[in-house]
């Protein structure tokens, strides 16, 4: 299992998101009333950065083409066809240093 570290936890407050990895495994963090949930990064319907969207509550809408995903679940909740799921980690804090392990 690799981690990748994401940012401090300063730089995270409510309602914001935070990128980091790079390929495929690109992942966002999220910062929802207080618990931090991770993705991936990528979307599935063309490759969009969903770390480059924006965050409502729990969903991510991706940047590109609206498709809207829970980033609790990684289930797409709103696109105009079905889309696959994106997978979610496990986010852990050190000190003050977030890491996702993927």
């Amino acid at each position: 299992m690799a981690r990748i570290e994401v940012c401090k936890v300063a730089e995270l407050p409510v309602g914001q998101i935070k990128g980091a990895g790079e390929g495929e495994t690109r992942v966002l963090v999220a910062n929802v009333g207080g618990s931090l949930y991770a993705m991936r990064a990528i979307c599935s319907h063309e490759g969009g950065p969903l770390d480059e969207g924006l965050l409502y509550e729990n969903e991510v809408t991706c940047p590109w083409h609206g498709s809207v995903w829970d980033v609790k679940t990684g289930k797409c909740t709103w696109f105009n066809e079905t889309l696959k799921d994106e997978p979610t980690y496990k986010v852990v804090v050190e000190g003050e240093t977030v890491f996702v392990e993927v």
